[in-house]
């Protein structure tokens, strides 16, 4: 690295960024110094601050200043930039090195030269800097805000002073809004030497962290307290400032508005502060009265409205003169109620003056967002409803109408319209009756068309206006809307009086005839036909050829089964032994460097995918290069479009020339090297087509006589391609047999190229679906493509949504789980992924089918992709979007009833109050629940992205209508408000992350009502609080039950002589217990699924278990015992059995008889266990002995079992082994370390990006099993299963 200090630093400010500059480059070239010169840039940029603090006094004071003052702060700021000019010299003459091999010999010279420059900086700090403390010079608008930014600036840089920089940042924003509004002389002068106040205290609180980081807890702590007490003011004289300021910006109105309209940023700005000052606030008001607690998160949702309004373009300027006007006017009034809040005032009740202003101002801005989202516009002028399952909405809207009706909660409102509910509720069913009887005819009626579709409309704006009624809004428009209906009522009757009015509300009939399924489900790596030569070539161009890093691709057209081929290779067993390590990602069109690393290491390593989310390319890159260093690896680069993408990882892919290889898909001829091989997929033959449709449709090869002459056309149709037959097969499936010809027809109806007829075949699909599964498949379309998407959560949303039709006989879950099966018996989805207990956990789209889906949805104005634009949908999905972008797209969609984000992005736009489905993705929120989606009365499912949670606001009670409440990355237990009694509609409560759970309230338990609908939970308990039968019997119908041991344990009160009692849960299926001491355990006999995690339990529980008649999967991580002697009848019905983490294990004992049914045995990490019992081999049913990381010996007596399986003629078993090597080298330690361990590296440079949150489950892994991850012992509280998220 070569520099020259005297000249890149001949002035002051290029002194301290080239400083930086090199600080960050020597951290590229140079290991294990990381810490050190993160520290060093943080003192660097410190004293740059107080430099410019020196050198905007001088500006500020040339005149009017002592010579001999000057004199002494040119001296100090020389002495400052001589400082870092001479040890950067020092620091260059050590690392001069660096750049070449021996760089290894000069780094404990670097190390000490960086701790003398640190050394060199504290010094000066306790000489210096402390006597500068004492006096505030500025008070100049523009100096004092640009020493509030390089202040800013240097706290940007520690994530612990975020709050100190808000603060900052305020200040800021209120100087810049005051000189806006006219504001000056003393008013303004006391706010700027404040603010010069806080900016002074902000460094003094950086320097005390930097010269005592030696007890970093306590240090954290004061400096918590001190930013609290120094840069977040409660002080009522400063609080006097502040309104003082407001007063004199209210009364300098001007009558001309062109100043705010250019500078309506610095309003917004001001704005979006108040709002977190106002949320802050409103975070330690848990028992605040529910109405004083409404009125204030109306009031900030207001704010937030107005602030986007500011920061919209268009809408802004559309405002007459006398409204811009007024929102200058509310800026100061809302600030003048926020400073004049306490917490203590909002606990208890607001003062009557505080109280009449917030009424005021929750009027003139409601006014003001009247004039901009008019009802009228939205509700009674042509609007795209849309079109997809029209007679299932209207199922959903009564279903609704009928609750409403009967709800307790609307009887206390005297003002509500249930007369008027009733007579549109009426009108609706009699409507809903005349709609079943046109369907079959409208389509070749053009007035029976047109009247269906303004019966459709109108049925939407009824359901708007009644729920704008529930939330707050006026009823003035529910009787415009009810003449409409009555209207329509009386057109229907003539048009078509052979109508009944008690037809009731059956559901359409389906456009063909259904039978049962005749396809298996299906996986992504599906059986080939006709393509075993195409597997060996392109195996034998892995493991064969040259040593050097080579690349071998798969190339054909979409629909050919490039990626099916591919996981067929890549999941080989010679493949599996030959590579040391196997890797992959997803590519497509859309991707990113960080996106591909991500995936990389996450296929590789155990860590959480948080962990690397969490962490810039240039840290991820070396990252996969360590663990690929000296080892045979494959890399899987699925969908290429461009050689861009390999470019971008060529650095981070070694070539040992051991062999190693790159294997990718794409649709196009990619060369990365000019002699790389390619293996053009070819179609199917005719017969190969016909065999591939027999298999998907009958699961073997032949036809029924009466059906082979049509079958063989129909697979002469689809043109060789796969998916083409597949997609045929979906049809054929679900179609009556003497309903083939026509299905022949349909393919035969035009002539186009290929891509073009899958599109048409899948326009059959499509056509030929039920209307009630057409949404479903649809909602695909809010994922990105090649996206593998969470099965329960999906079903969760799909239930939310209300596709789910109710049924006597089955609950939601399962119907939900149906339509899916339906969907993928249909070939139109692909389970990517399987439950242990069968079924599908992660599923996904073909690229083709997602892109029908988003077009259709488009088209059916189902759902919206924001990505450069918007229009008017009801259901919204942000990906990709700018921030500006979601900001100015929420202004113009006021009824949105879905919002599902995959962004990482503050919430800086105001929610719509009509919003049914709340997903906010990656955007975390640290330390506090987001208060404001409190007002979402008609939320039914709410998905949030928390950290260090620990109490949910007893607001939530205002969500009477919620189902799903899904908490990720939350790593602490969260205790729920005694009113999660109240909201009987609840399904679902679960934290995805394995180490958290729920903690119920359990005082006065008997008065509440139970949450008998509830199917999931993810619950922590204190068994010492004997609380836990009492809670379950709250919970009759639970399902899922994951129950984890909170921190606090008192051993002298075990329950039931310490007993935990699960039986009365007569529903419980699945069943998952973490973290507890020494318990008996009494299960419900209906279990199916039970899995222990690092529980104490004794001996005597395993026999208990092995009792339970109905059990068909059995999870043991982390337990003790040295042996294990099985007796006769254990374990009657159990498929799947998984031991991982046996550290101590040793001997396993077992007979013939024992597991008559197993399926698949999993033993990982049990490294003391040296074999498996050779009888397992004797179990008729078993199919797969899966093990890693185990001893030598223990694979050997796996594979021995697999020869006598094979000697007595039996093929079916297979067996996978990874890392089972008594005797490891040291690469391989070093791999195992990075893999397997959860221990974090020395701090980096960007050791401010603290702690990542843990790991929520793999729903997408591409593995058949499920993976689990664990820590090393000492963290074994923090360890995450990928079975249980969500």
């Amino acid at each position: 690295m070569e520099i020259s200090c005297s000249s890149s630093c001949s002035s002051s400010t290029s002194c301290f960024e080239f400083a930086l500059e090199y600080l960050r480059c020597l951290h590229g070239t140079t290991t294990g110094c990381g810490y050190l010169i993160w520290k060093l840039k943080i003192g660097v940029r410190l004293l740059q601050s107080f430099d410019l603090y020196l050198t905007l006094w001088r500006r500020r004071n040339h005149e009017t200043c002592l010579e001999q003052d000057e004199e002494e702060k040119d001296v100090t700021s020389s002495r400052i930039q001589d400082l870092i000019i001479r040890k950067m010299r020092d620091l260059e003459f050590a690392s001069s090195g660096c750049s070449d091999h021996s760089r290894s010999i000069n780094l404990t010279h670097v190390e000490s030269e960086l701790t003398k420059f640190l050394e060199a900086i504290k010094l000066f700090f306790k000489a210096v800097i402390n006597d500068l403390l004492h006096c505030y010079w500025l008070r100049d608008p523009e100096l004092v805000i640009d020493f509030i930014d390089s202040v800013a600036k240097t706290l940007a840089k520690m994530k612990r002073f975020h709050l100190g920089r808000e603060k900052l940042m305020f200040l800021k924003s209120f100087i810049c809004f005051a000189m806006l509004r006219g504001v000056k002389g003393q008013q303004l002068t006391d706010l700027l030497i404040h603010a010069e106040v806080m900016a002074i205290n902000a460094l003094h609180l950086v320097s005390i962290w930097f010269f005592h980081t030696d007890n970093v807890v306590q240090t954290e702590h004061q400096i918590s307290r001190l930013i609290r007490e120094k840069i977040n003011p409660g002080d009522p004289k400063v609080l006097e400032t502040y309104i003082h300021v407001l007063a004199a910006a209210k009364l300098s109105i001007s009558s001309d508005t062109s100043a705010l309209e250019k500078s309506k940023q610095t309003v917004a700005d001001f704005m979006d502060y108040l709002v977190q000052n106002t949320a802050e606030l409103l975070q330690p008001c848990t028992s605040t009265p529910v109405p004083i607690m409404n009125q204030m998160l109306k009031f900030v949702e207001e704010l937030r409205f107005l602030t986007i309004l500011l920061r919209h373009q268009e809408k802004f300027k559309e405002l007459c003169h006398e409204m811009k006007n007024l929102v200058g006017v509310v800026a100061c009034d809302a600030a003048v109620v926020i400073f004049s809040l306490s917490v203590n005032q909002i606990k208890e009740g607001l003062a009557k003056e505080t109280d009449l202003a917030l009424f005021h101002l929750l009027k003139v801005l409601k006014f003001i967002r009247a004039e901009v989202t008019d009802p009228v516009t939205l509700l009674f002028s042509p609007f795209g409803f849309p079109r997809t399952n029209e007679l299932g909405s209207m199922d959903f809207l009564l279903e609704n109408l009928k609750e409403l009706e009967n709800c307790s909660e609307t009887d206390d409102s005297i003002a509500f319209p249930k007369d008027q509910i009733h007579t549109v509720l009426e009108d609706l069913i009699f409507l809903r009756s005349f709609l079943v009887k046109i369907a079959d005819q409208r389509n070749r009626n053009g007035k029976l068309q047109a009247l269906w579709s303004r019966v459709m409309e109108v049925a939407h704006r009824a359901e708007f206006v009644i729920d704008s009624i529930v939330v707050g809004d006026k009823h003035e428009y529910l009787e415009r809307v009810a003449r409409d209906i009555q209207l329509l009522r009386t057109e229907a009757l003539e048009t078509y009086d052979s109508t009944m009015h008690d037809c009731g509300a059956q559901r359409t009939t389906q456009k063909s005839f259904r039978i049962e399924s005749k396809c298996r489900t299906p996986m992504l790596n599906e059986v080939l036909v006709g393509l075993d030569d195409e597997v060996k070539a392109i195996i034998h161009s892995l493991i064969r050829g040259s040593k050097l890093l080579d690349f071998v691709s798969i190339v054909g057209m979409a629909g050919l089964g490039k990626t099916t081929l591919a996981n067929r290779v890549y999941n080989d067993p010679l493949i599996l032994s030959h590579f040391y390590i196997r890797a992959w990602c997803t590519v497509s069109q859309v991707y990113s460097m960080h996106s591909l690393l991500v995936q990389l290491l996450c296929s590789i390593s155990s860590r959480s995918p948080d962990e690397y989310l969490e962490m810039d390319e240039s840290d991820l890159a070396p990252k996969l290069f360590k663990l690929l260093k000296r080892n045979r690896y494959l890399i899987f680069l699925d969908d290429v479009w461009e050689i861009k993408a390999w470019n971008l990882l060529e650095r981070a892919l070694p070539d040992d020339a051991n062999g190693s290889r790159i294997l990718f898909t794409s649709r196009i001829r990619l060369q990365f090297k000019p002699d790389s091989m390619a293996h053009h997929l070819r179609h199917l033959t005719d017969e190969e087509s016909c065999k591939l449709l027999q298999k998907k449709v009958f699961g073997k090869e032949g036809f029924p006589p009466t059906l082979g002459k049509v079958g063989f056309q129909i697979a002469k149709l689809c043109r060789g391609l796969p998916l083409t037959v597949v997609l045929a097969a979906g049809i054929l499936a679900n179609t009556a047999e003497d309903c083939w010809e026509e299905v022949a027809k349909s393919l035969t109806s035009s002539i186009v190229l290929d891509d073009e007829y899958c599109m048409m075949t899948l326009e059959l699909s499509y056509s030929h679906l039920s209307d009630d599964l057409k949404p479903c498949l649809l909602y695909f379309g809010a994922y990105k493509e090649d996206e593998n998407v969470p099965v329960r959560r999906l079903l969760w949303l799909w239930i939310s949504e209300g596709f789910v039709r109710k049924t006597e006989e089955k609950s939601l879950e399962d119907a939900a789980n149906d339509y899916l099966r339906d969907l993928v018996d249909r070939s139109l989805v692909m389970v990517s992924e399987q439950r242990t207990m069968g079924g599908a956990k992660a599923c996904r789209l073909h690229d083709l089918v997602h892109e029908f889906c988003v077009k259709i949805a488009k088209e059916e104005n189902f759902l919206h992709v924001i990505l450069t634009g918007t229009s008017n949908p009801l259901r919204i999905c942000y990906r990709n979007a700018r921030n500006l972008m979601i900001r100015e797209s929420m202004l113009e969609l006021p009824i949105a009833r879905r919002l599902l984000s995959f962004k990482e992005d503050d919430l800086g736009f105001w929610l719509p109050e009509l919003l049914r489905v709340l997903d906010l993705g990656e955007l975390v929120f640290h330390g506090y629940f987001p208060m404001g989606v409190f007002l979402l009365a008609h939320l039914r499912y709410l998905a949030l992205r928390t950290l260090g949670v620990t109490f949910i606001p007893a607001a939530i009670a205002n969500l009477s209508r919620l189902q799903t409440f899904l908490l990720r990355g939350n790593g602490e237990d969260c205790l729920l408000p005694k009113t999660i009694w109240n909201i009987k509609t609840l399904r679902h409560l679960w934290i995805a992350d394995s180490y958290a759970g729920f903690i119920f309230p359990v005082e006065n338990l008997e008065v509440y009502p139970g949450l008998d609908h509830l199917d999931t939970l993810s619950l922590a308990i204190d068994p010492s609080s004997q609380s836990l039968q009492k809670i379950l019997t709250k919970l009759p119908n639970i399902r899922r039950l994951r129950c984890k041991m909170t921190e606090s344990r008192e051993e002298a009160t075990r329950i039931g002589n310490g007993f935990l009692w699960f039986d009365c849960l007569s529903q419980l299926e699945s069943l998952t217990l973490l973290y507890f001491d020494i318990y008996g355990i009494k299960f419900p006999l209906n279990l199916k699924k039970l899995t222990f995690v690092y529980n104490k339990q004794p001996w005597s529980e395993i026999p208990t278990i092995g009792k339970l008649p109905k059990l068909e999967v059995l999870k043991l991580v982390g337990c003790s015992f040295l042996e294990w002697e099985m007796k006769e009848g254990e374990f009657p019905s159990l498929r799947v059995l998984i031991l991982r983490e046996w550290l101590d294990f040793r001997r396993w004992t077992a007979s013939s008889d024992n597991f008559p049914r197993l399926e698949k045995l999993v033993v990982h990490w049990c490294t003391e266990l040296e074999e498996v019992p050779s009888c397992l081999g004797e179990c008729p049913t078993l199919e797969m002995i899966e093990v890693k990381r185990c001893s030598e010996s223990l694979a050997n007596s796996v594979k021995q079992i697999q020869q006598e399986q094979r000697d007595m003629g039996n093929e079916a078993l297979k067996i996978l082994i990874e890392g089972c090597v008594d005797a490891r080298s040291s690469s391989e330690e070093e791999e195992e370390s990075e893999c397997g361990s959860s221990e974090t590296e020395p701090i980096s440079s960007e050791e401010e990006s603290e702690s990542s949150e843990e790991e929520e489950e793999s729903e997408s892994s591409s593995s058949e099993t499920e993976s689990i991850s664990f820590p090393p012992k000492k963290k074994q509280k923090k360890e995450s299963i990928s079975s249980q998220g969500v």
